[in-house]
């Protein structure tokens, strides 16, 4: 047959059905191939795709056979390792760690070949090529076959060395942070976004009593800490606005009293800090002891300034109650006098009486000021003070009124005071008159004495005292009581809270004790009562008879020469015009340098008595009398004054052998004054015996 070119073959012993079977066989081969051809570049697609991802992450990706020989990995464990990729093949694990970390990487394998498990991002320690070390944490799975027979294992491993060198550097973070929170001298608080408590130190524990099963959250922590529920809300409203406003690192100082476990209160400085993580570190100091000696502090500073104020008062009464005695010396002097000259009655001498009466009072205020000034002059005596107070007891009762029930405490050991009894008698008076009006519908005065040392730590809230020996006296009533407003003031003169009054009682009393050496508080609640408590300095000295009085009676005329010295020429002239109408040569001079001119221009006439007043301008009584004792031997001085000078006293108590009269003065008190002066040494010996 011949076969033409285009034309197709034709089997002719092949039937037509055979051939088309043949067809679509070939048909089928060429898609089958296809598919193999598409499957498989697909397979090399997604080999290369697998390759490409092994080699570009970061994590390293490895399989070993069962004996931990490498067969597979890819370039991070590489760099993980050090080694290169020739180096790896084949390269089994106990090659690049060490005993301990081969022997945990044998654990894991033979665990996941066993339960078929993986084993899940356990830390591995590796060592590489230049003996540097690795962490890493390492993922393991079992590999099979298509059998299902264990070949080997496939692992990821990551390098997490700067991980945990970062947790390491945390964890000891945290721990010094905890050891110097624990050894911290101030409680501390970890609190998180929601309000809980995460961590308590020591100290907090052992300032409140509370650990974190106690006090978990803010919530509770409120509740325990502030059982006050108006003070409570006070507190959790500040905290609240310091939580919400508060800057990162930013400090908020609050000071709170929160009670304890064991039902104690506190004073608490709380120093709150916002931290970047969103959480709160709070800070607390115990400042109950420092804020108490701030109080004392204040305290103290208040009763220094007091102490001026009153300082500065007393110096300005003290000037006005001299040129103020003068006067009233004056008054009540002509007054006298013309009482004297009228023979028959008249309205003339109802008038003076009442003049005199009123300059009697007003010599009492004089006196009060002078004792608020501490310009007085005291005759201090050693003695007991209980047995003044059992002298006093029926004047007590009578002040008092059957109203009052009058209780004493009386130390029966009771050390001796050296003080002016007079005086002390006042301030007991003043004190007990001032119970009674304090108690209008009765009630009790208790009088307390007792010893009492104070030491330089228990003079903490008065530090204007003195350490030492003292003897406390102590009136107490249940009255009506005094505001802190009123006791700030009590002791200044003229300060009165009564309808008619002088207020000069309690500085009356002030001044005393002040000028005795002593110390006086007051102690006072409204409606609970008051307290004054005057501490005397305790003496080691025999008792002086301080209770005897001289009952002779002396002359009031005499005829020696006296010369006066006064620089207020109207009280000069009423001193000559007694003295003269008693029978004495008077010589008189406004000053110094004057009465010593006298002196020398009458030398004939020897001069008895100088009568002088203390305070002049040039020289005083004290220079005159020093002078003129060098001219005229024997020569005796009486002093006169309105008020206290260091010439003739030391710290208020006259200076002893000075003879001294206080001004104002009436007529007959001064001629008894004077003839007892002069008579001085004949009288002595009389007394003796």
């Amino acid at each position: 047959m011949k076969n033409l070119k285009g034309k197709r073959r034709v089997d002719p012993y092949r039937s037509k059905e055979d051939r088309s079977e043949i067809e679509k066989y070939k048909i089928q081969l060429q898609i089958e191939r296809a598919r193999r051809e598409e499957i498989e570049k697909r397979l090399k697609e997604s080999e290369e795709r697998y390759r490409s991802i092994l080699e570009n992450i970061e994590d390293g990706y490895f399989e070993v056979d069962l004996a931990g020989n490498f067969t597979f990995f890819n370039d991070s464990i590489c760099r993980m390792l050090g080694y290169s990729r020739d180096e790896l093949m084949g390269m089994n694990d106990r090659q690049y760690t060490d005993e301990e970390n081969a022997k945990k990487l044998y654990q894991a394998f033979n665990k996941v070949y066993r339960t078929g498990e993986p084993a899940r991002a356990f830390d591995w320690e590796v060592i590489r090529k230049d003996g540097s070390r690795r962490t890493g944490e390492v993922s393991i799975t079992l590999m099979k076959d298509e059998k299902g027979q264990p070949i080997g294992f496939r692992g990821i491993a990551r390098d997490v060395t700067e991980r945990k060198e970062a947790e390491e550097t945390i964890k000891a973070e945290r721990e010094r942070f905890r050891a110097l929170s624990d050894h911290a001298p101030f409680g501390m608080v970890m609190i998180d976004r929601e309000g809980r408590f995460q961590y308590l130190n020591s100290k907090f524990k052992e300032l409140f009593g509370y650990d974190l099963q106690d006090v978990p959250d803010g919530k509770t922590w409120f509740r325990k800490a502030y059982p006050d529920e108006e003070y409570r809300h006070q507190v959790i409203a500040t905290w609240l606005e310091d939580f919400s406003d508060s800057k990162i690192g930013e400090k908020r100082p609050r000071i709170f009293k929160a009670k304890c476990k064991d039902g104690t209160e506190k004073i608490i400085n709380f120093i709150t800090v916002r931290l970047a993580t969103g959480e709160f570190l709070m800070a607390c100091e115990d400042v109950t002891e420092l804020k108490r000696t701030e109080e004392a502090l204040r305290e103290s500073e208040n009763q220094i300034r007091q102490l001026q104020k009153m300082e500065a008062i007393g110096r300005l009464a003290g000037g006005v109650a001299h040129d103020f005695n003068n006067l009233l010396t004056i008054i009540k002097g002509y007054g006298q006098l013309s009482l004297l000259e009228l023979k028959e009655p008249t309205p003339l001498k109802g008038n003076l009486e009442e003049i005199l009466k009123a300059t009697e009072r007003a010599s009492n205020l004089t006196r009060q000021l002078l004792a608020f000034s501490r310009r007085q002059i005291l005759e201090p005596k050693v003695l007991n003070l209980n047995q003044l107070i059992q002298d006093l007891n029926k004047m007590l009762y009578r002040v008092l009124g059957e109203d009052i029930e009058l209780i004493y405490h009386l130390s029966p050991d009771l050390g001796k005071v050296k003080i002016d009894p007079g005086q002390i008698e006042q301030v007991i008076l003043n004190l007990a008159i001032n119970a009674r009006e304090a108690m209008p519908s009765g009630g009790k005065l208790t009088i307390e004495t007792s010893n009492i040392e104070l030491h330089e730590m228990s003079l903490h809230t008065h530090l204007e005292m003195t350490p030492g020996s003292y003897v406390m006296l102590a009136l107490s009533d249940n009255g009506m009581g005094m505001s802190p407003e009123v006791q700030e003031h009590i002791f200044e003169p003229f300060f009165t809270t009564k309808e008619k009054g002088t207020g000069l009682g309690l500085s009356t009393v002030y001044g005393i004790v002040k000028q005795s050496g002593g110390y006086i508080y007051v102690y006072s609640e409204l409606g609970q009562g008051t307290t004054f408590k005057i501490y005397l300095p305790r003496v080691e000295e025999k008792e002086d008879p301080y209770s005897l009085r001289n009952d002779f009676s002396l002359p009031l005329r005499g005829n020696e020469t006296i010369l006066v010295v006064e620089d207020e020429s109207a009280l000069r002239e009423l001193i000559v015009r007694i003295l003269k109408d008693r029978g004495y040569q008077v010589f008189s001079a406004p000053n110094g340098e004057e009465a010593l001119r006298i002196s020398r221009e009458h030398p004939e006439r020897k001069i008895d008595l100088l009568l002088t007043d203390v305070v002049m301008p040039s020289m005083s009584g004290k220079q005159l009398a020093d002078r003129l004792k060098e001219s005229f031997s024997g020569l005796k001085t009486l002093f006169i004054s309105g008020y206290t000078s260091n010439a003739i006293v030391h710290h208020g108590v006259l200076i002893e052998g000075v003879e001294f009269l206080q001004k104002p003065f009436n007529p007959d008190a001064i001629a008894r004054k004077v003839r007892e002066v002069l008579d001085r040494d004949r009288l002595i010996p009389n007394l003796k015996g």
